[in-house]
């Protein structure tokens, strides 16, 4: 590092230290894993759980219960059509829970049919949810973005009895398929005021019967049907049980104590904007109603939408995925290029970076922490570049639970560094979401974390990772006899996912093994920690390598609309057509940078040799990705064949 990264041009005593991200002032007592070793390898670790199990009642139950034990407390804020946020308190939302209950069971819909919901991250989303399950219910999340067919399928598979949609777009897509779903008696629209018309519809239903509803319910009984990905076939619906998310939930929000408890004069909100259609954010749902977290809702994830919400919601924490964390880093990057000021703040990012891992270093007991003259420039550019990136997030947000892919190590340590505390985790839908988590001041940059309390972790010969836990669902859907078929072998459910275990029990996830490369030398390459390593790249969007019984490995890139237009504005090629910009030396230079940098990963047997920039994206119309925007390899690789054999034409 050079002297001026070192330290500030101007003493250290002139510039006010930045506090850290805040400490929690009780957090619960970490248990180290308990560890099996084998031939010095660590292939097993587990975790105690730090909260007793759930023996009675069900998720429906936490609306009523926070009304009875905290009736005047805000648990969520709703945003009205001025823009401004009206916050909802404990006792008013049980009270709309229990007024939509009751117009469900007005319609007919008996203990055990399941409601589809079609919507994207709306307050009415949560409401139908806890509402389904107080009328003995089970929901089914359908993606908005989802196809005809793909919403067909799930109606169809788990026999859905009733569907609300949030549009007439999506009311006309389940109404093009009725012919074909002779078991969905139901269609409700949100925007033609279906919550209205159920709780005038369950006027006629008595509190108690509505009760009854839920005393029916147990931790064994089945809270949701969620459906896979179906990136190699069709989508297989997971069974989770209240129990299940009772796991999930009560051991996160004990172990993640800062997230989810005030540990300041701010109380703890996040304003969710990852599909409730998926497992992470519907388990952050049900965890924000069970700590009491104020939870607001934001639709849009366009840029300029969602920065608005994050301004005026003003989160503490958030749930994100890597690629919302590494927009707000490049877009924080051009604009200080914009402003000729980029050395600046990749110098900033630099010591950002540096202050993560020796705060790190020091949280191990490996090192001292960070010394004066890091202290001090990181101070110096707090108000420069890192308050700016906290803005960006709402002003507020000290913590930010990640996950869905790996997050990187430098990523990671740049947003310690810049104030915000990233708890990385890792799990699957089969999972309740997460299965491991970075454990509160004891970081491990670049891994997963530890199990989750009441988890196990084990690594089979082939490297797969196998999971345990009360949190393991009970098993995939099966229409024919409408129950869950166990998928765990002795207890343990194989993910498909490689990974490794440290020394301390700290999981590293390598990638899945249906992707694994094998070239034509041999040689096995796992996909995904390249792609992740390039698509951080701000002119990247998407990537999939390639290379299975090739003689090396290669790579389809396509190109992130914001940073291809930031590029073209700094390179004055706005008029060049993106058919001919792919093939534009600067371009393609830019990008090998960003494959360089992913090669770094690895030997140069498994690094990429040649890529091909498309003038397309891989899209969910186009099949090429799912609705939870994975990449459908064998369709993508079937579709750009001319491209994919061109990448290994002998050059002239």
């Amino acid at each position: 590092m050079s002297r001026q990264e070192s330290a500030p041009p101007s003493p250290a005593t002139d510039v006010p230290l930045p506090a850290p991200a805040p400490a929690p002032l009780s957090a619960p007592v970490l248990v180290p894993p308990q560890k099996s070793v084998v031939d010095g390898v660590v292939r097993e670790v587990s975790v105690p759980p730090l909260v007793p199990t759930v023996a009675r009642g069900s998720v429906a139950d936490i609306p009523f219960d926070n009304a009875a034990e905290a009736p005047a407390e805000v648990v969520l804020s709703r945003k009205q059509p001025d823009g401004a946020w009206r916050d909802v308190t404990a006792a008013e939302f049980a009270a709309e829970v229990l007024a939509t209950a009751k117009g469900l069971i007005a319609h007919g819909l008996r203990p055990g049919d399941r409601l589809a919901i079609m919507a994207r991250t709306t307050y009415e989303w949560t409401l139908l949810d806890f509402a389904a399950w107080a009328a003995g219910l089970i929901p089914v999340p359908i993606y908005p973005t989802s196809s005809a067919s793909q919403a067909a399928w799930i109606i169809h598979d788990s026999g859905a009895a009733a569907c609300v949609v949030e549009n007439v777009e999506q009311a006309r897509i389940i109404s093009g398929e009725r012919a074909g779903l002779p078991y969905l008696a139901h269609l409700w629209q949100l925007d033609a005021g279906a919550v209205s018309q159920l709780a005038t519809a369950g006027r006629q239903i008595t509190d108690e019967e509505a009760a009854a509803r839920r005393a029916w319910l147990g931790p064994e009984s089945i809270a949701t049907l969620i459906y896979t990905s179906g990136t190699t076939g069709r989508p297989k619906g997971c069974v989770l049980t209240h129990g299940n998310f009772f796991a999930e939930v009560d051991n996160s929000i004990e172990l993640l104590h800062p997230v989810f408890k005030s540990v300041t004069t701010e109380p703890a909100s996040t304003l969710l904007f990852l599909p409730l259609s998926h497992v992470f954010g519907r388990m952050v749902a049900i965890g924000c109603l069970r700590a009491r977290v104020r939870l607001g809702h934001a639709p849009s994830i366009q840029t300029d939408d969602l920065l608005a919400d994050l301004a005026g919601f003003r989160p503490t924490f958030l749930l994100a995925i890597p690629y919302v964390l590494e927009k707000v880093f490049n877009t924080g990057r051009a604009t200080a290029e914009k402003m000729g000021r980029a050395s600046s703040f990749d110098r900033a990012a630099r010591i950002a970076r540096r202050y993560g891992e020796a705060l790190e270093a020091q949280q191990h007991g490996t090192g001292r922490g960070p010394g004066i003259g890091l202290r001090a420039a990181r101070a110096l550019y707090d108000p420069l570049v890192y308050r700016r990136i906290r803005a960006a997030l709402g002003g507020n947000v000290r913590y930010a639970v990640c996950g869905g892919s790996p997050l990187g190590h430098r990523l990671a340590a740049f947003y310690t560094g810049a104030g915000i505390e990233v708890f990385e985790g890792y799990g699957l839908t089969e999972t309740t979401a997460a299965s491991t988590v970075t454990p509160p001041l004891q970081p491990r940059l670049g891994t997963v974390g530890w199990p989750l309390p009441g988890t196990g972790v084990r690594i089979a010969d082939d490297g797969e990772v196998l999971l345990r836990g009360a949190h393991v669902f009970s098993g995939y859907w099966d229409a024919s006899i409408a129950t869950a078929v166990p998928a765990t072998r002795d207890g343990w459910f194989p993910t498909g996912d490689l990974g490794a275990l440290d020394g301390d029990g700290y999981l590293t996830i390598t990638g899945r093994k249906k992707e694994l490369i094998i070239t034509a030398a041999g040689k096995n390459v796992a996909p995904a920690p390249l792609e992740d390593r390039l698509r951080s790249h701000p002119l990247v969007g998407q990537c999939i390598v390639i290379g299975d019984n090739r003689p090396y490995v290669s790579a389809l890139v396509t190109l992130e609309p914001d940073g291809l237009a930031h590029w073209r504005q700094m390179k004055k090629k706005q008029d060049i057509r993106i058919e001919e910009l792919v093939h534009d030396e600067e371009l393609l230079a830019d990008i090998q940078r960003g494959v360089d940098d992913a090669n770094g990963l690895v030997s140069r047997a498994e690094s990429i040799r040649r890529f091909t920039v498309l003038p397309v994206d891989f899209t969910e119309d186009q099949g090429h990705l799912t609705p939870s925007l994975k990449l459908k390899r064998a369709v993508i690789i079937r579709d750009f064949a001319p491209q994919v054999e061109a990448l290994y034409a002998k050059r002239r």
